[in-house]
């Protein structure tokens, strides 16, 4: 006798054992009755513990799970057709799984609702993809020139603008800022965006170069005008000739050294030290500070028209708190440039960890994020970079200003998320080893893990 696979329970309980599709059936009240082996797969729990539970067991903070089918068993819409689900719900090892799928109501000879049966396809792997993809497109929305100075605020699109301004003419630039926020960067864009590109840059640190060797290193000496001086050297102004000089510290520099400064800007010459003789030169001068010029013009230091000269066309440089938006895109580039350094398959920053460097001030700004990150890369040990790979001093910040951030959390709370993030790494993710190490119950980690948005390592997803 030939088996009718359509009616026979056991080949149809195989089927809807090997596909890979997420199947479920709850009944009238929303309690599970069966969970398939896609679905434990997908979601970290066994059948055995999720059947006889209400459907609202897969919801945690930030997610909307099987809640609406609930809703629908209460009040259905006319009709019995297939309502399609997307939600997010909470794996059994705290991840966050993108679900997208249908249900559909079941009624019983009667007419009443009996239940309802849904299918789910796990599409987490496409959010995370697309949402990669949206990163790394961000990062190559700019012009060949500005891909060092990554950015998408509006703050950083001014900068961009008046970046390709100045590149667009010959002016004198001041670039001011903070220390880090990639004044060097800006100026290098400057240079390559203009039609001197092809010509040397020179970069000098005037706050480097003690003030008795500096008036030499800038307009250069002949052999025998001073101690020391036993053959002729040209200086960097004569060096960038056809090209661009650009002087970092500006505001470091002495009041005689400007008076020559200024003479050179206005004569576009330079006389060597110890030399009658002047020197044409043709040379675009961009100079950057993070020092207020203008209360050092009230002290004395800088002199006003000297000031008045190098701010020609000023550019300010936004620092990196003022920017917080631009920080995803400013730590995915540092990951894929010190990936390749390291030799190391990084391409994440979890959540917690993610929330971290967005809630901290940064007073270093670019150049302390990026060595955070560089940091992180030395210790991280999987595909993406944990709370505890972040250095100790962004970790321990409880100070400053206050942030509007999403945790709003106190630092009572910020140290009992520390506790639990080192207590998980210590137990590889084990939540019922890390509550016994914190001394609680493991449902009251689970939902303090929840609420604090604590990504738990990936090496949990098979275990408790």
């Amino acid at each position: 006798m030939e088996l009718d696979f359509r009616k026979s329970p056991e080949v149809l309980a195989k089927i809807v054992d090997i596909t890979a599709t997420g199947i479920f059936t709850v009944d009238a009240k929303g309690r599970f009755l069966s969970w398939n082996r896609a679905a434990e797969r997908i979601t970290g729990y066994s059948e055995d513990e999720v059947v006889g539970k209400p459907c609202t067991l897969l919801e945690g903070a930030n997610c909307t799970g099987f809640g609406g089918i609930q809703e629908l068993l209460r009040h259905p819409e006319p009709g019995d057709g297939i309502c399609e689900q997307q939600c997010k719900v909470l794996a059994k090892d705290g991840r966050e799984v993108f679900l997208h799928g249908n249900v559909c109501l079941v009624r019983d000879d009667a007419g009443q609702i009996a239940g309802a049966v849904g299918a789910f396809l796990d599409m987490t792997p496409m959010v995370q993809a697309n949402e990669k993809l949206q990163v790394l497109t961000a990062l190559g929305a700019h012009d060949e020139p500005f891909l060092d100075m990554v950015g998408q605020s509006q703050r950083m699109r001014e900068v961009f603008r008046r970046l390709q301004l100045a590149a667009d003419s010959d002016v004198t630039v001041l670039l001011t800022g903070e220390s880090g926020t990639g004044k060097e960067l800006a100026a290098r864009a400057i240079h390559t965006l203009s039609a001197r590109r092809d010509q040397p840059m020179i970069s000098i640190n005037c706050s480097a170069i003690p003030e008795t060797l500096l008036e030499s290193e800038l307009f250069g000496h002949v052999a025998g005008s001073f101690t020391g001086a036993t053959r002729d050297k040209i200086g960097v102004f004569v060096a960038a000739e056809g090209g661009t000089l650009f002087l970092d510290e500006i505001g470091d520099v002495s009041p005689s050294v400007q008076v020559k400064l200024l003479r050179t800007l206005q004569e576009r010459e330079v006389r060597r030290v110890g030399d009658e003789r002047p020197t044409k030169i043709d040379v675009r001068l961009v100079a950057a500070t993070n020092r207020d010029l203008k209360s050092l013009i009230q002290e004395g230091q800088i002199r006003e028209d000297f000031y008045y000269r190098i701010r020609v066309f000023e550019i300010a440089l936004p620092s990196l708190r003022d920017r917080r938006e631009d920080i995803p895109l400013l730590a995915m580039r540092f990951i894929q440039e010190l990936s390749k350094r390291y030799g190391k398959n990084v391409d994440g920053i979890a959540k917690d960890a993610m929330q971290l460097l967005m809630d901290y001030h940064w007073p270093g700004n670019v150049r302390e994020l990026r060595n955070a990150i560089e940091h992180a890369m030395v210790t991280v040990t999987g595909d993406r970079i944990s709370y505890l790979d972040l250095p100790l001093e962004v970790r321990a910040w409880h100070h400053g200003e206050p942030i509007d951030s999403p945790d709003g959390l106190t630092d009572k709370e910020r140290a009992e998320r520390d506790r639990i993030v080192e207590a998980l790494q210590q137990t590889q993710g084990n939540r019922t080893k890390a509550a016994k190490l914190l001394g609680t119950s493991r449902v009251t980690l689970w939902k303090k893990i929840n609420r604090y948005g604590i990504e738990v390592p990936s090496a949990s997803l098979f275990g408790e």
